[in-house]
């Protein structure tokens, strides 16, 4: 479980809960665009204690540690940017401190020439989307990644899973095997299904497709509502707040697809040779997180081969 699915949650107390749902593993977030409630990112580089009783507190529940996770955007110009990928950093870090060789994350997004804030190209036309698409990838993308990747090596890391997610640079195997064409296979891809379920893919024709790159799975869900997708398509900028109205939200597991799905998205993934760890990451507004956590624990019981 990524542990900001309970969010609301203690790390006493998420411990505690994560042990009794029948838990195995945790996902600490350690910044960017989590406010990381359950680690203390300067103070764990500071300080071995602190490291041993955190390690301590999660193996005494019978609790390991499968991934920690700096998902935000080191890519977004300026001195944003410069922040974000200051954490990113400190988490590749901590990993090596913690002997923890995977990092989830996201791609980042740049601006075109001359931007102040990210920009996300998702047609080719009208040319200057060309124009500026290329300019990210040669100028910003490819240099940045080239060069955290020297820093993940050094630092230990052997897999950097990247999120497939919208709004991003990488955000489906097409982009994710241009960015493993030019760093190498020290990246792969952290598989959500939720965020190709709103695109309008498959996932379990990409689960097919990405093979030995998936390094990583969050087992999410997404419900798309049949008319006002039909309406206005998935492209939904209402507010995540705005449940009734939008296109399509995220859901607890099982309230999306059922069960038969999922049963079907794990045969695919053991198909492709992936047989690790699945990360339940609840943003269910709609239920209590606790609850939604426990059912998607119930779910992926059903589902997998075990």
């Amino acid at each position: 479980m990524l542990t900001d699915s309970l969010p609301h949650l203690g790390f006493d107390a998420m411990l505690e809960s994560a042990a009794t749902l029948g838990i195995e593993c945790l996902e600490f977030a350690c910044g960017n665009w989590s406010s990381a409630p359950h680690i203390e990112l300067n103070r764990m580089l500071e300080s071995s204690v602190a490291r041993r009783e955190f390690q301590a507190k999660v193996a005494d529940r019978g609790l390991a540690i499968s991934a920690l996770n700096c998902s935000g955007n080191p890519l977004y110009p300026g001195t944003e940017g410069a922040r974000q990928h200051d954490v990113t950093v400190k988490t590749l870090k901590l990993a090596r401190l913690l002997e923890i060789d995977r990092i989830v994350m996201m791609s980042g997004l740049p601006g075109g020439p001359g931007d102040s804030n990210p920009n996300w190209i998702v047609t080719e036309w009208p040319p200057e989307c060309r124009t500026i698409l290329q300019y990210q990838w040669q100028e910003k993308i490819i240099p940045y990644w080239r060069n955290l990747a020297v820093v993940a090596r050094d630092n230990g890391i052997k897999r950097i899973c990247l999120e497939l997610h919208g709004a991003q640079a990488v955000y489906n195997p097409s982009t994710l095997q241009r960015l493993r064409n030019v760093v190498g296979d020290i990246v792969g891809a952290n598989y959500d299904p939720s965020h190709p379920m709103w695109m309008g893919a498959d996932p379990l024709a990409a689960v097919r497709a990405l093979g030995d790159a998936i390094y990583y799975v969050h087992a999410k869900d997404t419900r798309v509502k049949p008319i006002p997708a039909a309406i206005d398509g998935v492209l939904d900028t209402r507010p995540a707040s705005e449940v009734g109205a939008r296109c399509w939200n995220y859901v607890t597991l099982g309230f999306g697809h059922g069960e038969a799905w999922w049963r079907q998205f794990c045969a695919a993934l053991r198909m492709a040779g992936y047989d690790d760890v699945l990360s339940i990451e609840h943003e269910d507004s709609l239920i209590d997180p606790l609850e939604g956590v426990r059912k998607s624990v119930e779910l992926l019981r059903n589902v997998t081969y075990r």
